[in-house]
């Protein structure tokens, strides 16, 4: 995707054998990068959400593994720094994913060829992720095409939550993903983007990437969903996850569960956009998900532009108030309308699954 014309993946390497990141804690008030040169420079910038997004933080933890290697290509370096990888954020199951692809591809290998196995096995999961995400557009678009065709003209109407585009993955994005497509194939679409607390990665990114490609969009407060639902100015809904358990129940940011219930009430239909990867199959519902308790600084302050310019952090909060700050719920099958995954729409259920994935 672009940024002011040039095209960018969220991460890439460097000639020096160093890995690139678009800070994501900076947007939308600031376009910077980071560079990682390290495991520990990895895990850091995935526990601060300097990478965010279930494939982009599988894609860096991979990356992580490679610089372990760079430094150490021991079986025991190679231990320390899965374990210390897949600490940082506990419901995305791509990192899980990820870290054991590494650990399978370089555990049968001697010591001395690890690095450069990790540095390409790393590559390779990320023009991995570009094409499935172009392959969830392509099927996702075929879905819009269809709804846009009963609007008689108008703007197709989308509501999505968290950031589930472009910045999430390496490019394209799962959930948005359909939604350039349609965009560039001239289609006219409309997406409301809920803001998303406590981070505001719907105001903030989001309606970012959305507004850099050209796509017509709306921000909302998280809990106006509902009332546009209920005016039918929503058309259907398309969400990503951090996980799916093997019964089609969805793992997705703080809210998503909300936006299910009220399309469900409304007759909207409520998608879920996932790359295969994102698939648990160990799991048997959503009740048996670890769901991430993230600072309580998150809920109780907010960062923003100043009319100086200057980026301030904020209190927002009675002083002396707790807060709990659940980073994601689970949204049950039921409530899916479908899943839209790299190899074509499912039923959100087991069986659904495995019909496109019986392996």
């Amino acid at each position: 995707m672009k940024i002011h014309g040039k095209p960018y993946r969220t991460i890439w390497t460097r000639p020096d054998e160093t890995v690139e990141v678009i800070d994501q804690t900076k947007l939308p008030h600031e376009f910077a990068t980071a560079v990682l040169r390290s495991a520990e420079d990895c895990a850091q910038a995935i526990k601060t959400m300097v990478v965010r997004g279930a494939p982009l933080i599988g894609a860096t933890a991979a990356y992580g593994i490679a610089f372990a290697m760079r430094q150490e290509p021991s079986s025991k370096a190679l231990v320390a720094a899965h374990d210390m990888l897949l600490a940082t954020r506990p419901t995305a199951v791509n990192l899980r994913w990820a870290l054991r692809r590494m650990h399978d591809v370089l555990h049968a290998h001697s010591h001395g060829d690890r690095f450069v196995l990790a540095w390409n096995e790393a590559a390779a999961i990320c023009d991995e992720d570009v094409a499935v995400c172009h392959s969830i557009g392509e099927h996702g678009l075929k879905i819009l095409r269809d709804a846009a065709a009963k609007k008689n003209g108008a703007p197709l109407n989308i509501l999505t939550h968290c950031n589930a585009g472009w910045l999430a993955c390496v490019d394209w994005g799962t959930a948005l993903a359909p939604i350039y497509m349609a965009h560039d194939a001239g289609i006219s679409v409309h997406v409301w983007v809920d803001e998303t607390r406590p981070r505001n990665q719907g105001a903030s990114l989001t309606a970012y990437e959305l507004g850099a490609h050209g796509v017509k969009h709306t921000i909302i407060a998280d809990n106006a969903g509902g009332h546009y639902m209920q005016a039918g100015r929503v058309d259907l809904c398309i969400v990503g996850t951090d996980r799916v358990t093997k019964n089609g129940d969805v793992a997705n940011k703080i809210g998503t569960y909300l936006k299910a219930l009220a399309a469900k009430d409304n007759g909207v239909p409520f998608y879920v956009a996932l790359p295969s990867p994102t698939i648990d199959w160990t799991l048997a519902s959503g009740a048996d998900i670890p769901i991430e308790e993230r600072s309580a600084d998150e809920v109780l302050k907010m960062t923003g532009r100043l009319p100086s310019g200057e980026v301030a952090t904020v209190e927002i909060a009675a002083p002396g108030s707790p807060a709990a700050n659940p980073g994601f719920d689970v949204t049950p099958a039921r409530l899916v309308t479908a899943f839209i995954t790299e190899r074509g729409v499912c039923a959100a259920c087991e069986e659904g699954l495995r019909n496109l994935f019986p392996q």
